[in-house]
């Protein structure tokens, strides 16, 4: 794959989880690579120590030289998550530079390689970085581009050996937001879950799942579809693409899986699909709709020729994705643990499975509600999730890219939460309510910045419950 012309990109947000795993990708392609971002991050400084040049300034002397006076041999990729008023972004603009959105740039990718396009309002992280793991463990060539950074390669870009004879699969995380995902060129999809989300965007649940519908439309006519149950019910079994079709889930009639056992550390379970069955498969990610996830990436290896023992390998190696029910603290006395989940349906998901692994420990759950918009479009589901847990602590919102609105707080979620102990504690507090209230098994919940306060939290509840300061 190359880019005409092109010997350097820039990426405006390269600090993103998906503009840096571009940026990592063009990095080993030969490219040279730089960024803006607005702020430093754990995230930034592995990426200047790969080799990239990034500031946190957004002003024009703060573009590298071979950039700003190389417009017809220079990529200007940007989020939209710039503000409009970027000074470096409209230079960029005025200027006459190549200007791609990063969907366009996975678009350019994807169409020239065979990809596998993970989407949906959930799992897509999970389930994308799952297959390709599977693929590469077995000795596939595979490139993906992921949603977040997987343990077993502390990193969103999974890369395989260039010695490779055969063509490299493509796995991509694919991205409702903003509609990105109609920009790719998928030879197979496999879709997650289709809950309404996002309404800043499409507005009502019906445009969502239009969405989906057309983004499954995309598939190359030769692919397949891997659909999960209830998303075949929500969009309509009538309205899908006529490619082959295989629906999964726990208790789907296609492929599904049985003799599920949730233990404090793992799930066990049996693979089905009516031809196929791989019994006493071990998950090290817990929860059941990890076990979801895994039967989508099971059913795609055994499509690419995947061996049963490579699979039992695959499945049983994979340590998951850094904030996706990441266990922190499992001593016997005490749990932690940490997921992104942010959507009612994902909250239910998490705290469902904790219940399951520890059935007889009192559970406590802080939750950020992320951007005012979602908070009062799913402030009833926030509520009835959240009251799985017997005691919650809520968070200020995080307001992302949004600004206030009026009457949108977190407290709102309180009166619906049925649970004896919830209150509202600002973030700087937190520590002393923990303090004086020890939990049992603690789950963080949010897609905001309370992933600052994790790794405070797990230092004190590894070293005995002693205070640490913020």
């Amino acid at each position: 794959m190359s880019f005409e012309g092109i010997n350097s990109v820039h990426l405006l947000g390269i600090g993103g989880i998906g503009m840096s795993a571009l940026a990592r990708w063009f990095r080993h392609e030969g490219y040279a690579v730089s960024g803006y971002d607005r702020t430093p991050s754990p995230l930034t400084d592995e990426l200047i120590a790969e080799g990239m040049q990034i500031s946190f300034s957004d002003h024009l002397e703060a573009i590298p030289g071979h950039i700003s006076n190389g417009a017809d041999k220079a990529l200007i990729i940007w989020t939209p998550a710039m503000p409009k008023d970027s000074a470096q972004l409209n230079f960029f603009m005025e200027n006459g530079f190549k200007l791609k959105k990063r969907s366009e740039v996975l678009g350019m990718v994807t169409s020239s390689y065979y990809t596998i396009a993970v989407a949906g309002t959930h799992g897509k992280t999970t389930t994308s970085s799952m297959i390709a793991h599977m693929l590469k463990s077995a000795g596939k060539p595979v490139v993906a581009f992921l949603g977040g950074i997987t343990q077993n390669y502390q990193s969103n870009l999974i890369l395989g050996s260039k010695k490779a004879k055969e063509p490299a699969l493509v796995v991509v995380e694919a991205d409702e937001f903003d509609r990105s995902f109609l920009r790719l060129h998928p030879n197979e999809i496999v879709l997650t879950s289709a809950d309404p989300d996002h309404l800043d965007i499409y507005g009502d649940e019906q445009h969502i799942l239009d969405g989906f519908l057309e983004f499954v439309h995309l598939i190359d006519r030769k692919g397949r579809l891997y659909i999960q149950q209830h998303a075949v019910q929500r969009l309509g079994e009538g309205r899908l693409p006529k490619v082959p079709t295989r629906e999964y889930g726990l208790r789907s009639a296609g492929i599904s899986a049985e003799n599920i056992q949730a233990k404090p550390g793992s799930f066990l379970f049996d693979y089905l699909d009516g031809k196929q069955e791989i019994k006493g498969l071990e998950l090290f990610i817990p929860g059941f709709h990890n076990v979801e996830n895994a039967l989508a990436a099971i059913a795609i290896a055994l499509d690419h020729h995947i061996s049963v023992e490579q699979i039992r390998k695959g499945i049983s190696s994979f340590k998951g994705v850094k904030r996706r029910f990441e266990i922190h603290v499992n001593d016997g006395n005490r749990v932690f643990i940490d997921d992104y989940a942010h959507h009612p349906e994902e909250i239910k998901a998490c705290l469902s499975s904790v219940r399951a692994m520890f059935p007889t420990k009192k559970l406590t759950v802080v939750f950020q509600p992320h951007l005012f918009s979602r908070t009062r479009d799913f402030a009833e589901g926030f509520s009835e999730s959240l009251s799985l847990a017997d005691s919650v602590i809520l968070l200020d919102i995080y307001p992302a890219r949004e600004l206030p609105i009026e009457g949108v707080t977190a407290a709102m979620l309180l009166d619906g939460i049925n649970t004896d102990h919830k209150e509202l504690v600002a973030r700087e507090d937190l520590m002393n309510h923990l303090e004086q209230n020890p939990p049992e098994v603690l789950v963080t919940l949010g897609a905001g910045d309370i992933d600052r306060l994790v790794p405070v939290i797990a230092s004190w509840m590894k070293e005995g419950l002693n205070r640490y300061a913020l």
